[in-house]
């Protein structure tokens, strides 16, 4: 778009209908930087893989009060025209950023001002909840306030369906539609009070008693006491539930991060309140060698990522990437149901497609199905959506999420610490490990190693460039990567898996998205994709090798870091 066209965009926010203080930093952008002025007004902010995520202030790009009264007016639009003879109801809940409570009320009053029911929660409180709350109050949507794991600067607005899942098709374009046909002069700002209700700890007490039955692992008493745990919020809000569902399943031995106890939008302690990020779990890491802790859990800002670290075979403590801690958690979950008598035909695991392979193996094991979906939690919740005759077990991906049993319908760290806990000190009962069971696994299913690259790209500039780099390796797959073969592309973007060497194309059957993924003649996996949710592009590699002696994994660790930099250093030809 010409600066012309955006400054245009911009003075068309001068107009009566918006406030003083919006007209105010308008004119100073006007007036200013016109990069600023650029980024902040060239675009509508977009619906991403985990809705709308923005850094907040004013301009379309943006979020504020306009952008999300906005879609908050095309979200009423939808739901009256979807349920047209109904009282439609809908939950909010909202995390520690700043704005988020603010823009809570925006939502909640553009809402009720279209005759809608609100279900707003008093104070902040986790995505899973969320999840959960839609489902347990019948509401026909539900929307968080969060950014996630994203930078202090940043906010967002996610929608979830009738089934606590997050938008899927055709819902969300069937959304997009209906913000896109309006103006801002179209948002109903006047709120109807009687019509937007307050939701305490009643809904808590009813979580609690859920996620119990759901993360425990059986009715044996353990030693839960002799387990000690150090937890970290990074200031959100998993500070709220975690704590007291460990202590209500008989954890009393847990330490927290005072430090980073307090929800707090700066997260003053952390570069980045990401689990993901070692550097987030420093305190928590120190904290736990202390006092000689069997685990560490750490929770992103709204509660739906965890990392964890646990004592590896050295007795330290090693933090485990997003793929371990799956693979251990759906083992767990699958040996429980087998001893319940609950494997059969209909019985099954998901993942995504940028997540480990391992999975898959994992699968072959029990003999179910592991179904993969494109990257979001909210592919996996339509799993269960679509095929409601059919088990799910559990599953998760490689970005931090899981999510355990169908009770909630999106990553849930709360269920997933407990599970992490019970896995602790049940493993530590009968004189194992959370990190040796890991090691068994490798030797029935082969080790495999995984590492994300993500390059960071801002601005108008960097998607264009994001979108320069997918064309490019799109059009020219490469022939090679880390001196092997790539013999097959599979292109979600155009729904086809192309054999390179017979040129033979098989059809994708999943919803079209800009994913590339590379296999090599060893059995490696090289995927990419711009993220959703960031100015990012993201490279996932995969690589495995057959582990046939525990004492050979250290060796082996080795040799695949060393393939896995080999395959990084090809992928810089592509960016």
């Amino acid at each position: 778009m010409l600066q012309s066209e955006v400054r245009e965009r911009a003075k068309k926010w001068l107009e009566p209908h918006f406030d003083s203080t919006t007209k105010s930093q308008v004119s100073d952008l006007l007036t200013g930087d016109n990069d600023m002025l650029y980024d902040s007004f060239y675009k509508d902010l977009e619906f991403g893989t985990g809705g709308m995520r923005g850094l907040m202030g004013v301009g379309t790009n943006r979020l504020n009060k306009y952008t999300l009264g906005k879609n908050a007016q095309g979200l009423s639009n939808y739901l009256i025209q979807q349920f047209p003879d109904e009282q439609i109801s809908l939950a909010i809940a909202y995390d520690c950023r700043h704005n988020s409570r603010t823009f809570a009320q925006v939502v909640s009053d553009v809402l009720s001002a279209n005759g809608i029911k609100v279900y707003l929660f008093n104070e902040l409180r986790p995505t899973p909840l969320l999840s959960y709350t839609v489902r347990t109050l019948k509401c026909h949507c539900g929307i968080v306030l969060t950014a996630s794991h994203n930078p202090p600067e940043y906010n967002g607005f996610k929608v979830y369906w009738q089934d606590g899942g997050q938008l899927v098709p055709p819902h969300d374009k069937g959304l997009l539609t209906a913000i896109n046909k309006l103006n801002f002069t179209d948002i109903l700002f006047e709120a109807k009070p009687n019509l937007i209700h307050s939701i305490d700890t009643d809904m808590d007490e009813k979580f609690y008693i859920d996620a119990i039955t759901n993360g425990s692992l059986n009715n044996n008493p353990v030693d839960k006491n002799n387990i000690k745990i150090v937890f970290t919020s990074l200031h959100g809000t998993a500070i709220t539930l975690i704590p007291e569902t460990l202590r209500r399943a008989g954890f009393k031995n847990v330490s927290i991060v005072e430090e980073q106890a307090k929800p707090d939008g700066d997260f003053p302690t952390v570069k980045s309140p990401n689990p993901e990020e070692p550097e987030a779990l420093e305190l928590a890491i120190e904290q736990a060698r202390l006092i000689d802790a069997d685990i560490v859990i750490g929770t992103d800002p709204d509660s739906d990522r965890i990392g964890i670290a646990v004592k590896n075979n050295e007795g330290n403590l090693e933090l485990l990437n997003g793929n371990q801690t799956m693979v251990v958690m759906t083992d767990f979950l699958l040996n429980r149901a087998k001893n319940n008598g609950l494997i059969d035909n209909k019985t099954f695991i998901a993942s995504t497609v940028v997540s480990t392979p391992m999975m898959l193996a994992l699968a072959r094991l029990y003999d179910v199905e592991c179904l993969l979906g494109l990257t979001g939690f909210k592919w996996i919740a339509k799993m269960i959506k679509d095929y409601p005759d059919r088990y799910f077990i559990g599953g998760g991906e490689e970005s931090y999420g899981f999510m355990v049993g169908d009770f909630v319908r999106d990553k849930d760290a709360v269920t997933s610490a407990l599970l992490a806990c019970e896995i602790v000190a049940l493993t530590k009962s009968i004189g194992s490990s959370f990190y040796n069971h890991l090691t068994n696994l490798y030797l029935k299913t082969g080790y495999f190693q995984e590492k994300l690259i993500s390059i960071t790209k801002k601005g108008a500039a960097g998607l264009e460039e994001i979108s320069t780099i997918m064309r490019h390796a799109r059009e020219t797959p490469p022939k090679s990567l880390g001196g092997k073969k790539v013999i097959r592309m599979s292109d979600y973007q155009t729904s086809k898996s192309i054999d390179l060497i017979s040129q033979n194309c098989s059809f994708i059957d999943l919803p079209k998205s800009n994913v590339l993924i590379f296999y090599t003649d060893d059995d490696s996996m090289i995927a990419m994709r711009p993220s959703g949710t960031e100015p990012k592009i993201k490279f996932y590699i995969s690589v495995n090798e057959k582990l046939n002696h525990a004492e050979d994994l250290s060796i082996l660790k080795s040799d695949l870091s060393e393939k896995i930099n080999r395959i990084a250093l090809d992928l810089k030809t592509l960016r």
